[in-house]
Parts: C-alpha cells; structure tokens; sequence
C-alpha cells in the first residue's frame, strides 16, 4: 500500500525487545476517530492521534484499553489531498494485536480512501481506492 510519503523509519517498540514488522512504519499525526465492532457492553468508540502507520497496520492512542482479538474500525483524516483539493479520510478495519491503556496497533484486515467534506465530516460513500491488506502484501 503506497500512502505517498517519504520514506522515514519509524520503529518505535511496543513493549518488545525487538520489531517484529515486516513493513516500514511511518510517523504519520493525524487525528483517529475508532469504533470496536460488535461490542456488547464495552465502550465502543473513542477518538486519538496515529503514532504511526503503515500497509500491515497503525498505532495509535486510545481513551481506554481496547479488547485484543477485537475488530476495529479506524478513521484517519488523511494528510494528503486528491487532486491536491479534495480532502480523503483513511478508512481501515482490523483486529487488535497490541493494547495499552493509552495506545493499541491494529492489523489491518482491509481499507479504503473515502472523500471528505473540507470540515471533516465523510461525505457520500464514494471509495477512491479499495484494497485488501493480503493483496498489497
């Protein structure tokens, strides 16, 4: 998944001794608005900043520990713009593979590029680009 940045590492460990990745990550700050899928009785949204991303999956902060095993939607206001003008949000589902009371990685499962008003609010359903993590691998 090419996501037009520059290639700058960022291997911040997740409370391992070594980074276990088999994709870059890359230091990506934007606001993340998340929702656990199916939740009976747990909080089930909550709102961030990405810490890092990349095509295998995203790491960012939470308002409380998410369930592990858990599916995840996550919304990213993406940095760049279509065209240079119209505004993308980042849409991706996965499950979660790492939680801390303030911070959760997510395998990404599948994603996609949705447009967004200028406000931020995601407009129409009109994906701009649809894949699935397996397929960029």
């Amino acid at each position: 998944m090419n996501m037009g940045i520059s290639a700058s590492d960022s291997r911040a460990n997740f409370g391992s001794t070594g980074d276990r990745r088999e994709t870059n990550r890359f230091p990506v700050r934007e606001q993340v608005r998340y929702r656990v899928l199916h939740a009976k009785g747990l909080p089930a949204r909550g709102v961030g900043k990405t810490l890092d991303i990349g095509s295998g999956g995203i790491l960012f902060t939470t308002e409380e520990k998410l369930p592990m095993g858990r599916l995840v939607e996550v919304a990213v206001n993406w940095p760049v713009r279509l065209d240079g003008a119209c505004p993308l949000q980042f849409v991706a589902v996965g499950k979660v593979v790492r939680s801390e009371a303030t911070k959760a990685a997510v395998q990404i499962a599948r994603y996609e590029f949705k447009t967004r008003a200028s406000n931020g609010v995601t407009t129409a359903v009109a994906p701009v680009a649809v894949a699935s993590a397996a397929a960029a691998s």
